[in-house]
């Protein structure tokens, strides 16, 4: 028992010891992936702070393209007022002020335009390359046109003409400014996968702007959920571009993600490693106690033989002299006795042979035995559920000794006095047998350990007696034995259950 018991601490000491270690190490790596996550959160945010700062910009690009495209529009407007009040003169005499129309016409030189005759044919244009051919003129006036930058002046009365104009050369280059930083703004969000996964979302269109996510992430049925997803790890940056507010959002990298995780994977499959290692260890450590237990139990019946064909004779050499035929009735009891062991022993070392017969018959006869050899002050009862016989596939020598162990067991446990109750009950595919004693009781943590070699609550015991119980139900017979209730100071229940 006491090499029982230092076996279970120095198990709940490595167990304990390789708990420590895992948890250390675990915490060590999730505190350093937390370190790497927070650096990249960081990171993240930091460049999402530029991102606004470039946003801020984009925007007051585009609400200077917007003052001055409205500045230009008010100015071509002017011309067109003035180009209507020269053309539209019938009589030079009439109060018309045209040198300050020309003035006004002549002022304009960064503003392109070109005035076409009622036939849609180019009249005049101003502000415009003179290399220019007719053909280039016609098709940039019809570009204008369809931009709805054209006005029409009337002439005469049903006959008009149209003043079509363009942006200046300061204003394109603003708004090709504009573009390239919304180009560039665009290409930060989509091209920063070594980064963060980025998401630009419209709220109010409900459309994804921008973004470096994969496909499926993104594909409509799934954009909520992304979206949501993204909403947990960090909360949106709001950015205003183009007049509309924009929410931005980020999540920790793939590779964070799967940092994260990475010492439970290693641990686990470190794990399973032990695991088939230890298990391996036991199968063949089962094996090698198989083989010892099959050695010794032939050494035993071996040794037993000798001396118990020696004995048989002087008991018919007894005979033979004429003494009290008593003496050789009870040797003879004894001889038969040592016959049964040998046989038990003989048949563990080479293997049972299982045959069917009365389950009960057995078990009932093995007790009148020990009836006549336990103490007078142990009340042993004997109960059976269902009819006779009960047909079951089984060896009888080694169920006897099943039977025996179990009960000697229980007489001890109770210290000679008390109630034995055997009780055979028949459920489904199995048959129960039941042994309850009212003797001292065990602890729970005892219900598994009294069948392990060596552990006894006896102190003269050797503790092989549960151990070859074990063996004999689960290893021969395919059953089960097992501590079915226990309570200190009022007995313990044995339950054997054997296939029917």
């Amino acid at each position: 028992m006491d090499l029982y018991a230092s076996k279970q601490r120095w198990k709940l000491f490595l167990v304990l010891l390789s708990l420590a270690i895992v948890s250390g190490s675990l915490f060590y790596s999730n505190q350093s992936i937390r370190k790497i996550g927070a650096r990249e959160r960081s990171k993240a945010q930091q460049w999402a702070l530029a991102l606004r700062k470039k946003a801020e910009l984009v925007e007051l690009s585009s609400q200077i393209f917007t003052a001055l495209q409205e500045k230009e529009r008010e100015k071509i407007e002017l011309v067109v007022r003035a180009n209507r009040n020269l053309l539209s003169a019938s009589d030079l005499g009439v109060s018309q002020d045209v040198d300050f129309a020309l003035a006004i016409i002549e002022a304009n030189r960064d503003i392109p335009f070109i005035l076409l005759n009622d036939d849609q044919s180019v009249s005049q244009f101003r502000n415009i390359d003179t290399n220019s051919t007719q053909n280039n003129l016609q098709g940039l006036a019809n570009e204008w046109i369809a931009a709805g930058r054209s006005y029409q002046i009337q002439v005469f009365e049903g006959m008009y003409m149209t003043l079509c104009h363009g942006f200046s050369k300061e204003l394109e280059r603003l708004q090709a400014h504009s573009d390239s930083l919304i180009r560039s703004f665009n290409a930060d969000l989509t091209d920063q996968k070594s980064l963060v996964p980025v998401l630009l979302y419209d709220p109010k269109t409900q459309k994804v702007e921008a973004s470096n996510l994969s496909k499926k992430e993104l594909a409509t049925a799934n954009v909520r959920a992304t979206i949501t997803e993204m909403a947990k790890w960090h909360p949106p940056i709001e950015l205003t571009i183009n007049g509309g507010a924009k929410l931005l959002y980020l999540k920790d990298s793939e590779e964070v993600q799967q940092l994260f995780w990475l010492p439970y994977l290693q641990f686990g499959i470190l794990g399973l490693i032990v695991l088939i290692g230890y298990l391996l260890f036991s199968m063949y450590r089962k094996a090698e106690q198989n083989q010892v237990w099959a050695g010794m139990a032939k050494e035993t019946a071996h040794q037993l033989g000798t001396p118990l064909s020696s004995m048989m004779a002087w008991v018919a050499y007894l005979e033979q002299q004429k003494v009290d035929p008593m003496i050789a009735q009870e040797m003879h009891k004894d001889l038969e006795r040592l016959e049964k062991i040998t046989d038990r022993f003989s048949k563990i070392g080479s293997g049972a042979k299982l045959t069917e017969g009365d389950l009960a018959a057995t078990i009932e006869q093995n007790l009148n035995y020990l009836k006549a050899r336990l103490s007078q002050k142990v009340e042993m009862q004997f109960e059976l559920d269902g009819e006779r016989p009960l047909i079951v596939l089984h060896n009888a020598s080694l169920m006897e000794w099943v039977i025996e162990n179990i009960c000697k067991n229980a007489v001890d446990a109770m210290g000679g006095i008390g109630v034995l109750r055997i009780h055979i009950q028949e459920v489904a595919e199995w048959v129960h047998i039941d042994i309850s004693d009212s003797g001292k009781g065990l602890t729970p943590k005892q219900f598994k350990t009294i069948f392990e070699p060596g552990y006894s609550t006896k102190k003269r015991g050797w503790g092989l007696g549960l151990t070859l119980v074990k063996r004999i139900v689960e290893e021969y017979h395919k059953g089960k034995v097992f501590v079915l209730a226990s309570e200190p100071e009022k007995g313990t229940t044995f339950r054997i259950s054997i296939p029917h």
